[in-house]
């Protein structure tokens, strides 16, 4: 069995999150999974882009990345740093076996912000398609024009409306639930605080609370 591959977004400013979610990701998770950050500088020797002014995190455009990380090969999740997984993320593959024929899944959100400011006080941004690229499960060998010199080219927002996928597979929003845009969803899979935490989120307060206690345990 080869273990799911699982890329997350990394940001310094976000690197609190970025653990707590590997840390809800590895709790939750019943099969083999890997995980890998994406480090902007990590990423500089093929990815020069500059950030752009819109850019509101480091992995604004790296994301799309993931299929060439991936040598175009299987199939290979990404996410946002801002999100908490409450489920099994390795139970996706029974979305994924349904829609074989797909470059890419994810959860088609239809709605509009409801705030001027988003995770970290940024100005949001509102566009179509907006927020679907925040989980994207990526069919690597049909990505194949995801080369890095396209995703160091490409307009933004190409990329984030997938202008570039000749097909593109839906999700149960349960896997992309955005907190503080929709109401409270007991049967949320993963909760995604595109608002940012304002301090009440009790799952994320937990989780943190769990990934302090394993800490303070290997000291």
């Amino acid at each position: 069995m080869e273990p799911l591959r699982i890329f997350i977004g990394y940001d310094e400013e976000e690197k609190t999150s970025f653990h707590v979610l590997v840390h809800s990701i590895l709790r939750n998770a019943r099969y083999p999974i890997s995980i890998t950050p994406l480090i902007r500088k990590q990423l500089s020797q093929f990815h020069p882009r500059p950030r752009g002014p819109l850019e509101s995190t480091d992995f604004s455009i790296t994301r799309f990345l993931v299929p060439y990380l991936s040598s175009y090969y299987g199939y290979s999740i990404y996410m946002d740093c801002d999100m908490l997984c409450l489920r099994d993320i390795t139970t996706i593959a029974d979305e994924i076996i349904k829609q074989p024929d797909k470059d890419v899944l994810v959860c088609q959100h239809d709605y509009t912000p409801s705030t001027l400011l988003k995770m970290g006080g940024r100005m949001q941004t509102t566009y179509p398609r907006k927020n679907w690229s925040s989980f994207i499960v990526f069919n690597n060998d049909a990505c194949r024009t995801l080369t890095f010199n396209y995703v160091n080219d490409a307009p933004a927002l190409d990329l984030h409306r997938f202008v570039w996928a000749n097909s593109i597979g839906s999700l149960s929003l349960n896997w992309n639930w955005l907190v503080g845009e929709y109401p409270s969803n007991p049967s949320a899979n993963i909760l995604h605080y595109t608002l940012g935490l304002r301090g009440d989120e009790r799952e994320w307060n937990t989780e943190f609370q769990m990934l302090n206690e394993v800490k303070v345990m290997e000291v």
